[in-house]
């Protein structure tokens, strides 16, 4: 079987919620899998491009009151926020394995400074008395508490990056990739504040590594199939055995990827072609999930275009597009914050009139919240710094 360039550019507009969008911030995250949570205000910015209704609102409620959200580390050592339901499936497919690798790179970066497992665990132990009697707390009212946290290491010594690192802010984020802490409450600020306080984490549900990583390829599959081994392996951050692995467990069924673009798998029940959604406009902010969910882009992102909307690092920065594709990028506009955008193809008059419109409820919900991407992109940059027409 063949799936096309096309039809997999109407599977994303349909299952991502672009084309037909979402009740709520919980089906806005579950249709991606994941947000990204790196950049905080991404969070919010991509949940608002999916909700009927967007605005911070209902996104605050979700991760901070009725908690049917949560703010984890993930995939790659990434912070994505997750459905409630998830949480386990993630940390014993990616996380557990990466937490057992951080643990030991931690006590090898402080041994030198007195710090051995032992006495890791004891400050662990304390922390987790503290929460259980404060409920939730910031780093910093941790470490007034435990003045061990604030306890400071050389590392590289000799070395260029040579410097002093705080025991706190490598070992709260252990104890968050062990399950034992999740990031609760919002410090303070507006939303697009990324600080957080720190809580008990719930009891965990266990889960066989290979269960997890067998339903997360699953829900992938669901959202951003067809995909490659090479998608799988560079959005879960695994080894291709473990790849490999969960596409068997999940019977994935291969499939014949148009443009030259190989093999490609779907799940068993997802044969069928699906109709094509009426065209339809986005704004996606900076590591949106879609743009991040593969790969191999070039069916959606042209090559020409992503020197312009990438980092150095390979982040993606804010992105418009039409009916499947990544057709330019925007920005806000230093000192007034007004969205601006440049399209990088030609999409004719319909395209530009329906991404005006999105760019000005864009701005409605924003409200003049301002918001500057943490990893920043030419496109962004040039736009964001340009003097008003």
């Amino acid at each position: 079987m063949r799936i096309s360039a096309r039809q997999r550019r109407a599977r994303l507009g349909s299952r991502h919620r672009l084309a037909a969008r979402a009740a709520t911030p919980e089906a806005a995250a579950a249709s991606v899998v994941a947000l990204h949570g790196t950049d905080p205000a991404t969070v919010f910015l991509s949940a608002g491009a999916r909700l009927l209704t967007p605005g911070p609102e209902p996104v605050e409620r979700a991760l901070y009151e009725d908690r049917t959200l949560v703010r984890m580390t993930g995939m790659r050592r990434t912070v994505f926020v997750v459905p409630v339901e998830l949480v386990p499936v993630v940390h014993h497919s990616s996380m557990a394995a990466i937490a057992r690798r951080e643990r030991a790179s931690m006590l090898k970066t402080f041994g030198p400074g007195g710090w051995d497992e032992a006495r890791l665990k004891d400050v662990e132990a304390s922390v987790l008395e503290l929460l259980a009697e404060a409920g939730e707390a910031t780093a910093a009212e941790l470490g007034a508490l435990e003045p061990r946290l604030r306890e400071q290491v050389r590392v590289g010594v000799g070395k260029p990056y040579e410097g002093l690192v705080s025991v706190g802010s490598r070992l709260l984020n252990l104890m968050a990739m062990d399950g034992l802490l999740v990031r609760r409450g919002r410090a303070g600020g507006t939303w697009i504040n990324g600080q957080h306080r720190w809580a008990l984490a719930p009891e965990p549900t266990e889960l066989a590594p290979s269960e997890a990583r067998a339903e997360l390829v699953r829900r992938w599959l669901a959202a951003f199939g067809p995909g490659t081994e090479a998608d799988l392996k560079w959005w879960t951050g695994w080894t291709l055995k473990d790849v490999r692995g969960a596409l068997a467990a999940v019977g994935a069924v291969e499939v014949e990827l148009g443009e030259d673009a190989g093999v490609g798998y779907v799940l068993p029940d997802d044969l069928e072609e699906v109709a094509e959604p009426e065209p339809w406009a986005a704004l996606l902010p900076a590591l949106d999930p879609t743009p991040m969910g593969w790969q191999a882009r070039d069916w959606y992102l042209p090559p020409a275009h992503r020197a312009e909307l990438f980092d150095r690092s390979g982040n993606v920065g804010p992105t418009v597009w039409w009916d499947g594709q990544v057709v330019g990028g925007w920005a806000q506009r230093a000192g007034t914050g007004e969205i601006v955008w440049r399209l990088l193809t030609d999409v004719g008059a319909e395209a530009r009139a329906a991404i005006e419109a999105e760019a000005a409820g864009l701005a409605a919900w924003l409200g003049g919240v301002t918001v500057t991407p943490r990893f920043r992109t030419p496109l962004e940059r040039a736009l964001s710094a340009a003097p008003p027409a």
